[in-house]
């Protein structure tokens, strides 16, 4: 029997969060964690009963990571990436019986020793604004080589310009805006071919 979860932000999770924005904003990207509306939206277009494996890049205080371990089935390998030690760390005991790396820029190789050659589904939480070109077509590069063909990068994003980039890797893009967020998001769903 499937729990019915909803993932919420503590008033700790939120003080947290500032504080690793007002020392590291363009590492954190965001002064809160992602909203409920937010998580459902980048969840949604997810397939959970076919899905075999998920990936979250820039996991932050796990609020995806809370929806992954409730909905995935325990057949479904889940590893997320979160490159801060201490949000890493708090995740880690929260939940243990999923796989965690610190770096993005590492997914395709960290995903080879883990056994998983290609994914299903990539979920990012990633400030891709805040990096460098070269950074985010290091990331870009690592994400469509680790998906399978059908495969889904769903991502979010706080300015709509991540769009004209993502066509050069996925043909097929759906873009949608979730208003009910801190700021608003626009979330990129994109399926390789």
């Amino acid at each position: 029997m499937r729990k019915v979860y909803k993932a919420t932000s503590t008033l700790a999770d939120r003080a947290s969060f500032l504080m690793k924005f007002v020392h590291s904003p363009k590492d954190i990207g965001s002064i809160t964690p992602s909203s409920s509306f937010l998580a459902k939206a980048m969840i949604k277009p997810i397939d959970w009963e076919k899905l075999e494996s998920v990936v979250e890049l820039g996991a932050g205080t796990g609020v995806f990571t809370r929806y992954i371990q409730d909905r995935k089935r325990p057949s479904c390998k889940a590893v997320i990436f979160e490159q801060d030690p201490e949000l890493r760390g708090r995740l880690k005991n929260l939940y243990p019986n999923l796989v965690f790396r610190s770096n993005a820029e590492n997914l395709f190789s960290d995903l080879q020793e883990l056994g998983l050659p290609e994914v299903d589904c990539i979920l990012s939480g990633l400030p891709f604004a805040n990096f460098s070109p070269d950074l985010r077509e290091k990331i870009l590069s690592e994400v469509v080589r680790s998906l399978k063909p059908g495969g889904l990068f769903i991502a979010f994003q706080y300015f709509p310009q991540l769009k004209s980039e993502l066509k050069k890797y996925f043909p097929n893009i759906h873009f949608s805006v979730v208003p009910l967020n801190l700021p608003p998001a626009f979330v990129y769903c994109c399926t390789k071919s």
